[in-house]
């Protein structure tokens, strides 16, 4: 299963309206406007319902936030990716085609590792430069707890893309997540060269906090236009 490290920035996103795509508003946990890194593994993949050869098992860091969308009485709960970086052309030519999302192919490399009782996980991409996000844990798994931080974090279920004057929507699917008690975390990014000067601050913050979830199989359901 993947493994996926999850950190938490301060900050909610700079101009946020340059980003938030309309019909969603930001959602908050216990006052906070996140915005997260997040590193994880793909394994057994399949493109449009395919496999295909040497794009199976990759590795993805993306930023996002969290939004929310009032459908009826309900509220759906998803995320906006503001960049998503990937190892191969063809993923990131498919997502963008299909899911107009904003995917960048770079050179990427992992190392998910455990030794006795500890896990280590670290992502690496290379801009200009490399950039890293490491994390070393516990090796026993936890269950998620009902109104927690991770709760909050993992729990959005629904992808969200502003296009001009409209809005995509897709649904991924996943059961609940069980974690990883955090031990140690080490962080070598340049913001402002991965994601653009409006994340600069970025650079400045440390994170509220540090996840590591054991991740599942996903469904990712057809996406559809909202007005």
């Amino acid at each position: 299963m993947a493994k996926i490290s999850h950190h938490q920035l301060r900050n909610q996103p700079r101009n946020s309206h340059t980003y938030l795509p309309k019909g969603t508003e930001l959602d908050f946990y216990q006052g906070k406007c996140y915005i997260s890194l997040v590193g994880f593994m793909f394994l057994n993949t399949k493109l449009l319902g395919l496999p295909i050869p040497f794009h199976q098992n990759f590795e993805e860091v993306n930023l996002r936030f969290y939004v929310r969308k009032k459908e009826g009485t309900e509220w759906k709960r998803g995320v906006v990716f503001i960049k998503e970086i990937v190892p191969k052309p063809a993923l990131s030519f498919i997502a963008n085609l299909v899911y107009k999302e904003n995917y960048n192919t770079r050179p990427m490399k992992n190392l998910i590792h455990q030794k006795d009782e500890e896990l280590l996980i670290k992502y690496s991409w290379k801009d200009k430069s490399w950039h890293s996000i490491k994390i070393s844990a516990e090796s026993e798994a936890l269950k998620m707890e009902s109104d927690s931080e991770f709760e909050f974090i993992t729990e959005h279920y629904f992808g969200f893309t502003k296009k001009a004057d409209k809005t995509s929507e897709y649904e991924v699917c996943h059961p609940k997540w069980d974690y990883y008690q955090v031990k140690n975390y080490r962080l070598n990014i340049d913001f402002k060269a991965s994601y653009g000067r409006h994340f600069e601050c970025l650079n400045h913050e440390k994170p509220i906090s540090v996840m590591l979830a054991e991740g599942s199989e996903i469904e990712v359901k057809t996406k559809k236009y909202l007005v």
